[in-house]
Parts: C-alpha cells; sequence; structure tokens
C-alpha cells in the first residue's frame, strides 16, 4: 500500500513539473537577445491568402515539414499549388497529387508530413536538388518550370533560410 502512494505521488509530482520543464526551452539567455521572427510562414500564408487558399492555414506544417526533411521551403507548397491549387481542388485528402492523385491521407496535414518525408530521405528522391527531385516527381518537361515559377514568387530560399537558421 505504501508502494502504491509513493507511486501516485511520483507521477502527481511529474505531471506538476512537465509544463515547467517544456517551457525551459522558451528562456532566453538574459542579455542576449531575442532571435528574428521566421518570416517563411508569414510570406507562405500571404501567399496562399492573396490567392485565396483554403490551406493558408498550414503554412507553419509546411514549413516544419521541409525543415525536418531538409527541403527547399518553398518546394512541398509550390508543388501543392500547381497540384490542386492551394487545397482547391483535390481528392483524399492528397493536395500534391502523390501517386497520380490515387494516394489516400488520413488527413492534409498527414498528407504534407508524408511526401516531405518521402522527397527527404526516399531513395527516389534523397541527395537530389530541387530540379532532380522535380524531374523525379513528374518528368514532363513543362511540371518543373511551373513549380519553380511558383517557388520564385514566393521568395529566395537562401534569404528565408538564413533566417530560419538564427531561430
Amino acid at each position: 500500500m505504501i508502494n502504491l502512494a509513493s507511486r501516485e505521488v511520483f507521477v502527481f509530482a511529474g505531471l506538476l513539473a512537465a509544463p515547467a520543464i517544456g517551457g525551459m526551452a522558451e528562456h532566453r539567455v538574459p542579455g542576449r537577445p531575442a532571435p528574428p521572427p521566421d518570416t517563411r510562414i508569414a510570406r507562405l500564408r500571404q501567399f496562399f491568402a492573396e490567392r485565396a487558399c483554403p490551406i493558408e492555414s498550414l503554412a507553419p506544417e509546411f514549413i516544419a515539414a521541409a525543415d525536418e526533411n531538409a527541403l527547399d521551403w518553398r518546394l512541398l507548397p509550390s508543388i501543392a499549388f500547381v497540384e490542386s491549387g492551394g487545397g482547391k481542388d483535390y481528392r483524399n485528402n492528397n493536395i500534391f497529387g502523390w501517386d497520380s492523385g490515387q494516394k489516400e491521407f488520413p488527413s492534409v496535414r498527414a498528407g504534407i508530413r508524408t511526401v516531405a518525408a518521402r522527397l527527404g530521405t526516399s531513395r527516389l528522391y534523397r541527395d537530389k536538388d530541387v530540379d532532380g527531385i522535380l524531374t523525379t516527381y513528374n518528368p514532363d518537361p513543362a511540371y518543373g518550370g511551373r513549380v519553380r515559377a511558383v517557388m520564385e514568387t514566393l521568395g529566395s530560399a537562401d534569404v528565408a533560410a538564413a533566417v530560419h537558421v538564427l531561430n
């Protein structure tokens, strides 16, 4: 009985401490300026909003998935824009036209994560530059140009990446 009570107290104390531990990463070093905000999310939201794209709220998801898979931050949203008009016309939660639009994802968010992981880690895509990824994704010679045009509209990969590194 004492052992069970001790275990309950320990678990309860752990639950109380978890929010404090989780917030520790947010503390800044005194005298050190806060890093500048990652402007990629705002730029992506603006791009989608100006074009009335339903996936505007998923801008942070696109950026996180790209970063986790070492992809150009503009690639995934640009493919989604070319393939589905930025979420205007798709089925099966597949805004990327993945597998000729046949692949079903449990959610659009899951589709973003899955496609990002495949483009970043699959033997078909990894170690390729953006042009190599696009050629493998869709071999139609005009496809890469369409996606690249959207990427250029979003801005520079280098400038955004430099801002992100500071975060």
